[in-house]
């Protein structure tokens, strides 16, 4: 056979070759370990999935349940210490710091590079992303710590007013536990308890005060009159808990809230999540607005992955593709409208959010600009681990221990801050 007759043979061989190579650069597996198993939450885990598959990726599932992620930060400990870690996992704050001094993060700067990410995140969250200037992390949405979601028929039916400050919480509650209903849905677990308290201390202290105490860890701030009445505030609205809280999970307190059982929920805008998946219409079916004594301030929880370094070639394409799917307005859409948050990039249309959702936007920009825009320390945002840990310790020991004063309580802030 002479090399015209070969050309076109050989040709197609290396081609088809070439085609097989590009297959396999296309597709691999992403292991992804996250804690989002609620209604809401899993709607949207299985959106990101569905993009990662069209890609040609498969979705390796790694859920650990409990809302606050303290469990699952416990697995991938034991997994990235045994030489296997997952492809992500949904790490936020300075814990993304931490894993990135530990040398074992992949190195995203291209992939951010490529989608623009400096000129589509403000500054507040492509920061948070970074280590040494590189970016190692990859943000999902944004969050608002400081809601109080109501059930306005509830609210009717005990001749009450959804409160604006914890002075008038107490008279709404009152009425409430009257009318035979319970005041606050609530969970007791560490995590849930620290979101009570941490929209407390917002609104008794202002967001200048909660900085100084909760992110510089000023000493003056933690032990000071204004964290003893913080702790004053949440001894008198523990009493409106009912005696079933304890390790109630967060999305079953929603339920009571959606299904008129309970008047009020202190959570963060996941909840939302729930109340949509249930069907339920803001403004109608439900009232979301700041905290009592927090409207103006804005307390954000930033959900993100870390990229683990990948050996495999296959393994690091999809590990592109999983930060890309994040990014890509699509995802952004559908899954912040079924989570509750907003979308992290700027310039997103908002026409298909809710009012919540529009209200939180906006109340996130003018927050930035007045300054009280401040990061969730109760979601592991404002301070090093250790520090976190240790106040929830305090707060936990508080509310489980009625002959502890708010004094004593402040003391134990302030060396936990130390």
């Amino acid at each position: 056979m002479n090399w015209r007759m070969w050309k076109p043979i050989l040709s197609a061989f290396l081609l088809a070759v070439a085609l097989s190579g590009c297959s396999r650069d296309k597709s691999g597996e992403v292991e992804v370990l996250h804690w989002w198993t609620s209604g809401g939450e899993a709607r949207s885990v299985a959106e990101l999935k569905k993009m990662l598959e069209e890609r040609g990726d498969t979705w390796k599932d790694f859920a650990v349940a409990g809302g606050g992620g303290e469990t699952a930060m416990t697995v991938l400990k034991s997994r990235v210490v045994s030489g296997n870690p997952p492809t992500a996992a949904q790490v936020k704050g300075p814990g993304i710091q931490e894993w990135a001094r530990e040398g074992v993060l992949a190195n995203l700067d291209d992939t951010a590079k490529a989608g623009d990410w400096d000129n589509l995140l403000p500054d507040v969250v492509s920061n948070v992303m970074k280590y040494d200037g590189h970016y190692v992390a990859v943000p999902v949405n944004v969050h608002r710590v400081n809601w109080m979601w109501a059930n306005p028929e509830v609210f009717a039916k005990a001749g009450a007013e959804v409160p604006t400050t914890w002075e008038a919480f107490a008279v709404a509650a009152d009425k409430i536990q009257k009318a035979g209903f319970i005041a606050i849905a609530h969970g007791g677990q560490p995590w849930q308890d620290a979101t009570l308290f941490e929209s407390i201390a917002l609104g008794t202290g202002g967001a200048e005060w909660y900085r100084k105490a909760f992110v510089d860890l000023d000493q003056d701030a933690l032990n000071s009159p204004t964290m003893k009445k913080s702790f004053e505030t949440l001894r008198m609205v523990q009493q409106y808990i009912d005696k079933d809280a304890a390790n109630r999970d967060w999305n079953l307190a929603t339920a009571m809230v959606i299904n008129g059982k309970a008047a009020m929920q202190f959570m963060g805008d996941w909840a939302k999540g729930e109340f949509t998946a249930a069907g339920k219409t803001p403004g109608t079916d439900y009232v979301c607005a700041p905290a009592p004594g927090t409207d103006g301030a804005f307390t954000f929880n930033i959900d993100s992955f870390i990229m683990f370094e990948q050996k495999d070639d296959a393994a690091k394409t999809a590990q592109a593709h999983l930060a890309e799917a994040i990014m890509d307005p699509k995802f952004q859409e559908i899954f912040n409208l079924n989570k509750g948050s907003i979308p992290v990039r700027l310039g997103m249309d908002l026409s298909k959010f809710d009012q919540c959702a529009k209200d939180s936007a906006a109340q996130f920009a003018s927050a930035s600009t007045n300054k009280t825009l401040v990061p969730s320390w109760a979601h592991e945002m404002a301070m090093p681990p250790a520090n976190k840990g240790a106040m929830f310790d305090v707060v936990t020991a508080f509310m489980n221990s009625p002959d502890m004063t708010a004094a004593a309580a402040t003391e134990k802030m302030a060396a936990a801050g130390k």
